[in-house]
């Protein structure tokens, strides 16, 4: 039953972002979250250097199958971090406990449905994944599984711009 109710919450925040009635997303979102370690996690102390943002639920397999590749894609590059929010409506132990079984190398907030973090819009459909460039830009969305090589050609791509 909380997955139901998880999955029309992230539909109905999915349609409040499409007609309007939420704000849309700025170029350079902020976000600051309390972490799941006790810790705080800035956004915007990340500048100069590449941010993975990453919407995920315990309950969300193709989440729990890209967690493994986001975190080792993560460690391997010292111009890169990450941030894991899960928004999928579970309750703090729950996703510590998840985490205990499934860690991963970069910080973890749990995020309540009704409360979007910083400027992000509230995903549509999980898991979503945001790219954040050095200068704070968004680089690009991923609505969907996200692979090392994916992030690797969209920092490649987002370099050249520079």
């Amino acid at each position: 039953m909380n997955r139901i109710l998880c999955r029309i919450a992230l539909a109905l925040a999915g349609a409040l972002v499409a007609a309007g009635a939420l704000a849309a997303m700025p170029k350079q979102p902020t976000l600051v979250v309390p972490t799941l370690d006790g810790k705080s996690f800035d956004l915007s102390a990340q500048r100069g250097k590449w941010v993975v943002v990453n919407f995920w639920a315990t309950w969300c397999s193709p989440c729990i199958k890209e967690m493994p590749d986001i975190s080792k894609f993560v460690e391997s590059r010292q111009d890169v971090s990450a941030i894991g929010i899960a928004f999928g409506g579970e309750e703090r132990e729950d996703v510590v406990a998840f985490l205990a079984k499934h860690p991963v190398k970069y910080p973890v907030a749990n995020v309540p449905l009704d409360k979007p973090p910083g400027q992000f819009d509230p995903p549509k459909g999980l898991p979503t994944t945001y790219l954040i460039s050095p200068t704070g830009d968004v680089a690009k969305k991923f609505t969907g599984p996200v692979t090392s090589g994916d992030l690797e050609k969209a920092i490649a791509a987002g370099a050249k711009k520079s």
